[in-house]
């Protein structure tokens, strides 16, 4: 790349050669997993969007891909996240609200409408019923004559996260670690190029996690499902090379670039030092990046975009695979079509006129980036000694340990800005006395009924005692020790329901019931 004063940017600038840094795409990867990073192709920019009907996302899905976004996010709503159908009960005032609402096979077809899943990269953020939506994706997908070896993407699995920041968990932590080992097995024979995880970190620093515990708490679940997948009896060079990791990036930028870099060092030398990991790109920690939706705002919601620019450079800047922007408007409602397209046009902007593709690991031999990045990996070894001081990942999140240690980050966030000792601008210093009237976007609350009514037609068309023999074929097999997926895919193929799927579940497994420490 030239610059514009005429001179040539460098591909790659040479830092101390130590063991610490290394060279772009060498262990310990430090400076990025490729040793080309961005000089030849750009980050893949993700949106990530799902709301009210699976027809509504379908429409804002094609919008998004007219203006250049390279893969999909899919984001389902609670009752879906939690693996109930639209016409339980318990979903009641919930359905399509915070992203799709899916109840069954009819409802993917219906959401991935006139696109070709094997051109696609998808990514869609759902943890304890993971599996259920990936089957029904690969259902869809061969309906469409797609290889399932030919589909990519992301599903996010990542169940420990949501007993200690996040709360959409279903069954107790070991069947559910049993689950995600079942999805690894599955997905290297059947579904080979899917990333089978997302080791999420985001939702825990969206919890009040510092920078130190968002990556040593992440890490150490990473830890624990490769344990748990070896223990299935899985070789660690067979799935770790599936294994993908879900990052915040912060408006503290110099620490969010250093954070990126110190959790690709500390993993790398994980997986090579304590699990025997061979192949390089077992030791590589790959992630997805998605800028701060808790540091949106409400007030003065136009600031957001040049928060969200920020957080996005620090992504780039820190090496990241893929990268989200938020909206501006997200503090307040849905994305409406034209803010999600700015939002997009944030990672267009940095990747064509900015030069960051230019060259590898731009901040690499600043002092203070080298410097922050010893002392974040430091930091964050030390909270996993902590963690695994208890035994396991899981036995200290029975325990409390990772939530009580982000719930005090937070409260100490929240006293800082109440004290004004942390600035939001717009919130606690250069407030606007006025503020001009904004309009959200607004789900139709009629969803809710009309899914139930799709729900109940599909019930009286579906052979009924197929669905309820593939469901108790899926209860024997979660008795037992059989991978539970294949029969669950013939269940998504009858067209039983998320729900019921889980439910099937539930009768074997139980459900998680948290332990409150005071």
């Amino acid at each position: 790349m030239e610059a514009e004063s005429g001179f040539d940017i460098l591909p790659v600038y040479d830092t101390p050669a130590t063991g610490e840094i290394g060279a772009p795409g060498e262990y310990p990867y430090t400076r990025g997993v490729y040793p080309t990073m961005y000089t030849k192709r750009p980050w893949t920019m993700r949106q990530y969007a799902g709301f009210g009907t699976a027809a509504e996302s379908n429409a804002r899905y094609h919008q998004l891909l007219a203006n250049g976004t390279m893969g999909l996010s899919v984001a389902f709503d609670l009752p879906t996240q939690m693996g109930y159908d639209s016409d339980d009960p318990i979903a009641h005032g919930e359905v399509g609200k915070v992203g799709v609402a899916i109840d069954s096979i009819d409802d993917m077809r219906r959401l991935f409408h006139g696109i070709p899943l094997d051109k696609v990269s998808t990514s869609m953020t759902i943890n304890a019923p993971g599996s259920v939506l990936l089957l029904l994706y690969q259902l869809v997908a061969e309906e469409q004559g797609a290889s399932p070896a030919d589909l990519q993407g992301t599903i996010q699995n990542d169940i420990l996260k949501e007993y200690i920041a996040r709360g959409t968990y279903i069954f107790p932590p070991k069947p559910s670690l049993r689950l995600v080992a079942d999805t690894f097995a599955y997905c290297r024979t059947e579904i080979p190029k899917w990333n089978t995880i997302s080791i999420s970190g985001y939702h825990m620093a969206e919890a009040g996690a510092t920078p130190a515990q968002e990556i040593g708490f992440t890490l150490a679940n990473g830890i624990e499902y490769v344990r748990a997948a070896i223990d299935a009896g899985l070789a660690v060079d067979d799935f770790a090379p599936r294994l993908s990791f879900f990052f915040v990036a912060r408006t503290t930028l110099l620490e969010e670039i250093a954070k990126f870099r110190a959790a690709r060092r500390m993993w790398a030398r994980i997986m090579r030092d304590e699990f025997g990991a061979r192949n390089p790109k077992s030791m590589m920690l790959r992630f997805h990046t998605q800028t701060a939706g808790v540091a949106l705002t409400a007030q003065q919601p136009e600031v957001n975009l040049i928060r969200v620019a920020l957080q996005a450079l620090g992504a780039v800047a820190g090496g990241t695979q893929s990268l989200h922007t938020n909206a501006y408007d997200e503090a307040i409602a849905l994305p409406t079509e034209k803010s999600a397209r700015l939002a997009l046009r944030t990672q267009q902007v940095l990747a064509y006129e900015t030069g960051m593709t230019g060259t590898v690991d731009p901040f690499a031999g600043s002092y203070a980036i080298e410097s922050l990045t010893d002392q974040v990996e430091g930091a964050a070894t030390k909270l996993i000694e902590r963690v695994f001081a208890y035994g396991s990942a899981v036995e200290a999140i029975e325990q409390g340990f990772q939530k009580q240690e982000i719930e005090a980050s937070a409260y100490r966030i929240a006293n800082d800005i109440d004290g004004g000792d942390r600035v939001v601008v717009g919130v606690n210093r250069f407030v606007s006395e006025t503020e001009e009237k904004y309009e959200p976007l607004r789900v139709d609350p009629a969803i809710e009924a009309n899914q139930a009514a799709r729900l109940a037609e599909l019930r009286a068309g579906r052979d009924g005692d197929a669905v309820r023999g593939a469901l108790d074929r899926l209860r024997a097999a979660a008795a037992g020790t059989d991978n539970v997926l294949p029969v669950m895919r013939e269940a998504l193929r009858l067209r039983a329901t998320v729900g019921e799927v889980c439910h099937a579940l539930r009768d074997v497994w139980g459900v998680h019931q948290p332990v409150e420490r005071f």
